[in-house]
């Protein structure tokens, strides 16, 4: 069977919205309305993710000639292992078969069916129990079962994972961000590179940013709060208070003065010299930026290596790990210390850890 993943728009909201049809263009139900679910909480990009994990669920079920509604544990390991390989039922390799996904990717797919039958299992679309072996219930009753991991429960083990490769993103020198800040011409680009590495923010979370976000008069904060965006730019973690230095604001005070264009805009960044000038700039100008400044100062760079360094050095300076990942909004310890474990003493991971599973 093959299914197609369609962007739409919600016509009440303007918001993203992704659909799932089949051959004969109608709605895959028990997907779109997964997939409508988490549209509630999740950003249109992870959604669309969510959406094309689903979709190789489909596939991989017609394949194996499966009912959706009647599948075990079995099924999920030997989805993994398509997603791995590939359909190898009709061909014997003699060889070694190349991975066709890595592991975090396939993890990523199944969490999303597991997902999918915790959430038909909470609303009785299915009726039976055997979804529930998908994870290993670790002080956690069933009745909680859709609830997910909570900051004061432990988690729950899923029995299908697959073991990833621990490597960390990398961050940058202080002499890389100065090369890069010197290599724009823009007090624009200049402060965008600057606010990314003075905040360790999102993409998403800097397209969204408003001028009533940026602290003045001594408050020298920048505040991320969840608000809906063009382009569907939205803060993916917690809303936070981040402390940034003096200068950070003097650069967006200079950026108003000098660059910014007479017209009525919320918007931080915004089109100034090309596009429509006044409207906030689309994701792909900042993918267009650091590509550029990669070329021209031969430094491999991204949005995301800021949030890296700047988390880095937080922790390298003696900042706690919970400090840490209020900065950084992260919902989870868990998910602070897993990127960042190289950087935190060992007694201070069993530390963190108990802290938050009895808080």
């Amino acid at each position: 069977m093959k299914l197609s993943l369609q962007r739409g728009l919600d016509p009440n909201t303007g918001e993203t919205i992704w659909l799932i049809l089949d051959e004969d263009y109608q709605l895959v139900e028990p997907i779109q309305r997964y997939l409508t679910y988490l549209s509630t909480s999740k950003s249109p990009n992870t959604v669309e993710s969510y959406g094309y994990d689903l979709k190789a669920w489909w596939e991989f079920l017609s394949l194996k000639h499966l009912d959706w509604r009647v599948v075990e544990l079995s099924d999920l390991e030997n989805f993994a292992y398509w997603l791995r390989v590939g359909d190898t039922s009709k061909v014997v390799y003699m060889e070694p078969v190349k991975a066709k996904r890595t592991e975090k990717t396939i993890n990523r797919a199944i969490t999303t069916v597991s997902g999918f039958y915790e959430y038909h299992t909470a609303n009785k679309t299915v009726d039976f129990k055997q979804f529930e072996r998908f994870f290993m219930p670790v002080g956690i009753s069933r009745t909680r079962f859709l609830q997910g991991i909570s900051k004061s429960k432990p988690t729950r083990k899923k029995l299908v994972k697959l073991k990833e490769s621990k490597k960390f993103p990398g961050c940058l020198t202080n002499e890389q961000v100065e090369t890069l800040v010197n290599a724009c011409h823009r007090l624009r680009d200049k402060l965008i590179i600057l606010m990314l590495y003075g905040t360790g923010i999102r993409k998403g979370e800097l397209l969204g940013l408003r001028h009533e976000d940026i602290g003045d008069c001594g408050d020298n904060t920048i505040r991320i709060v969840r608000r809906i965006n063009p382009y569907s730019v939205r803060v993916k973690g917690q809303e936070r208070v981040i402390p940034v230095n003096p200068e950070l604001l003097q650069m967006y005070n200079n950026y108003l003065i000098y660059e910014y264009p007479e017209v009525e805009s919320n918007y931080v960044f915004i089109n100034i010299w090309s596009g429509e000038i006044g409207q906030p700039i689309h994701p792909k100008v900042i993918n267009t930026i650091f590509s550029r400044l990669s070329k021209k100062t031969n430094i491999k760079v991204h949005p995301h290596l800021f949030r890296h360094t700047y988390a880095t050095r937080l922790l390298k300076a003696g900042y706690s790990p919970d400090r840490v990942k209020h900065l950084l909004g992260h919902t989870s310890i868990k998910t602070t210390l897993d990127i960042y474990s190289h950087v935190v003493h060992e007694n201070d991971l069993r530390e963190v850890v108990k802290q938050e599973e009895y808080e």
